[in-house]
């Protein structure tokens, strides 16, 4: 079998950073898929691009499909063949429904009947005949986030379409797309480049481009800049921050990378850290440079598209863009200070939260009185005042204007503006960490204040935005309140807090004055929110539907509960109790709710041993596993449990419980149902047999 190498490459306007990485890696799995649905074998299948062309390269690519074979389930023998042994019309029917032959068709038997097959068999086709088509697939299916048109309305891609190059081997494959028809040819980089570069064959492809300063690999563009960035910055005795995201986001933003180094102003440094560094990764994608001690120099590092002769022209564009933008900065880190975060209080009530439900101020008095009975609850009196305090400036500069020109850093000016007007230390952090976590992963409050803070904010939210009937839906979460939801567990397991959030959302609900409707959409919402979460860390669907629901919104006791059940579950006390709770259910289940009203348990006529065992076992065990439930000590749950299970196996084994003799009978169902009490109080054990 010949093998041969096939590209395919789109070339576009200028598509956007942030779709180029779904795109690429899209195209490697829909190439992959397709191929081997075609049964088209091949050695490597690469995906790549650049912000002018997204490519398709397969190595060894065989030119012709996998021969095809196929065994079809027919007729039973007694409907396929007529009393003189002849195939029925059922039988010749079937074979022509699948475009076989009488001589393909065979009898085979299944679960002991014999039923007529017909083999199919097909040769495979060229390869080259499947391409155009496949190609053409590829194309159109490519998923972007915006798709736009240009001339046909019934065309549409990212960005306009202006050469598609396809070849096989040295052979062109013809490829269509509206009005542009594939050829041999490519173009090179848009100022260093030819504007048409003749391609002769797939396997010259990369070189050729390499030569016309087009770098196609993104996973090699992202090595160089990574390289450049860092001899750059220990050419001055610095370290470039290490940001992966700032990384990828530059290699798609270029077809050959240039990195380059400016500087700044080093009065600029006494701007707080966070503002400078947005600007330079936000606002231009700029590498910022730490010394040795971490404090970040008044230098930069940046990426160009383009290798210019004289690179002091690009560094000096450059530093004068970052120039205007860090005088902005430096105005209003002046302006802003010439008042107090607490002079600006009033100026939110003008800052519309939702229509439904009042301004940033209306949020902000919500939060602070949830924020105060949390603090009660939890017996954190020693907090109070600090967080009363911040609760009340916790949105207080989002009337500043350096928020206003970089909203990125809300939080962190409210921490800073604070500590310049001598608020306490801690009031200066919870206005700040009340955003943590912002993402998964992120840093956790180091704090209790900006943690009681951030959850009672996110609580006011996700009550609120449920109360205006705006909840999230399918991929549409505009207020964020799954992020919303997923932050408050983290806090809670981080920081080890033990939050009732059934009570914090009633409390809550009082000052939205929600209605009953309301919160159980918001309860629904929450706890499949936690239940993902927990399957996220690795709890089965079983042990973690059973935890949620014998929890309810209780995070950190849910969490708790699944680590000393995970571990106990390889046991097999543990397997032999889930088993006997269920069989325990099944028993009752199956009786009047009258007649397990009127059981009573006589002691005196227990008979068999292992009644008077099970009894015993229930008496002691039952008050261990109240104590321990008390106190959510499921270590000591988890051992008075293995101490039961024995005893309620050996009484199944040894007794039978439906006994004719209505006194043994009533007796033992009694015990049932103490089990089945015992097992409730803790929750629904035949959760776990679902996964």
């Amino acid at each position: 079998m010949i093998k041969r190498d096939l590209l395919l490459e789109i070339g576009v306007e200028e598509i956007p950073a942030s779709s180029m990485t779904r795109v690429i890696g899209e195209l490697d799995r829909m190439a992959k898929a397709g191929l081997d649905e075609m049964r088209v074998r091949y050695e490597k299948v690469r995906a790549m691009g650049t912000p002018r062309r997204i490519v398709l390269y397969v190595n060894d690519l065989a030119d012709r499909q996998d021969d095809f074979e196929e065994t079809v389930k027919g007729p039973p023998k007694t409907q396929a063949l007529d009393p003189s042994g002849e195939y029925t019309k059922a039988a010749l029917g079937f074979a022509k429904s699948r475009g076989a032959d009488v001589s393909d068709l065979k009898f085979e038997e299944v679960k002991g009947v014999e039923y007529l097959h017909a083999v199919i068999r097909k040769a495979g086709m060229a390869t080259r005949d499947l391409l155009p088509e496949f190609l053409s697939g590829l194309i159109k299916k490519l998923p972007f986030q915006k798709n736009m048109y240009w001339a046909n309305p019934s065309v549409r891609f990212a960005r306009p379409v202006r050469w598609i190059a396809a070849l096989w081997d040295c052979d062109v494959i013809r490829v269509q797309f509206g009005d542009v028809i594939s050829g041999g040819k490519s173009r090179g980089h848009r100022f260093m480049g030819s504007k048409s570069v003749a391609i002769s064959s797939a396997s010259e492809y990369e070189a050729a481009m390499d030569r016309e300063f087009v770098i196609v690999d993104h996973e090699r563009r992202k090595r160089m800049i990574k390289d450049g960035v860092a001899d750059l910055a220990r050419e001055i005795g610095g370290v470039a921050d290490d940001d992966p995201d700032l990384l990828e986001e530059n290699a798609q933003l270029v077809e050959y990378p240039a990195p380059f180094r400016g500087s700044f102003d080093e009065r600029f440094l006494d701007i707080p850290d966070e503002v400078l560094i947005t600007t330079m990764k936000k606002n231009q994608r700029y590498f910022p440079v730490r010394d040795a001690s971490g404090k970040l120099m008044a230098h930069f590092i940046g990426v160009s598209n383009n290798k210019a002769r004289d690179m002091d022209v690009v560094r000096d564009g450059n530093e004068r863009v970052l120039r205007a933008r860090l005088y902005d900065a430096a105005f209003f880190w002046k302006e802003d200070r010439s008042r107090s975060l607490e002079s600006r209080i009033p100026e939110l009530k003008k800052v519309l939260y939702q229509v439904q439900l009042g301004s940033i101020y209306d949020k902000c008095e919500r939060v602070r009185a949830l924020s105060s009975w949390l603090v009660d609850v939890l017996g954190m009196e020693d907090v109070r005042e600090t967080v009363k305090r911040a609760a009340s400036l916790s949105k207080a500069d989002l009337t500043t204007g350096m928020v206003f020109e970089f909203p990125e850093v809300q939080g962190v000016m409210g921490r800073e503006y604070a500590k310049f007007d001598g608020e306490p230390d801690a009031v200066a952090a919870a206005i700040y960490e009340q955003y943590l976590p912002r993402f998964a992963g992120d840093e956790l409050p180091s704090g209790r204040e900006g943690a009681i803070i951030g959850i009672c904010d996110r609580a006011d939210s996700i009550i609120g935005i449920h109360k205006a009937g705006l909840p999230p839906t399918g991929s549409q979460d505009p207020y964020g309140l799954r992020r919303a939801a997923r932050c408050v567990n983290e806090i809670l397991w981080g920081l080890g807090m033990d939050v009732d959030l059934d009570k914090l959302f009633g409390k809550g609900a009082e000052l939205l004055q929600a209605d009953g409707g309301t919160m159980k959409n918001v309860a629904d919402f929450y706890r499949q929110r936690l239940y993902n979460q927990l399957r996220e860390r690795g709890y089965g669907h079983g042990t973690t539907s059973l935890a949620v629901g014998a929890m309810g919104l209780r995070p950190l006791q849910a969490v708790r509960m699944l680590r000393a059940f995970d571990e106990a579950s390889g046991s097999e006390w543990f397997t032999s109790l889930v088993t006997s709770s269920i069989r325990v259910g099944n028993i009752l289940n199956k009786l009047p709710s009258g007649e397990i009203e009127s059981l009573e348990l006589d002691e005196s006529s227990l008979a068999a041993s292992q009644e008077r065992d099970l009894k015993s076992a229930l008496d002691v065990q039952s008050e261990a596993v109240r104590v321990s439930l008390s106190s959510f000590d499921w270590s000591a749950v988890c051992l008075a449990l293995s101490k039961l299970s024995p005893v309620i196996s050996n009484f199944f084994d040894g007794v039978m419980v439906m006994d004719s003799d209505p006194v043994s009978r009533g007796n033992r169902l009694a015990l049932l149902v103490r089990c089945r009490n015992l097992f409730d109080s803790i929750g629904d054990f035949s959760l776990i047999k679902q996964g």
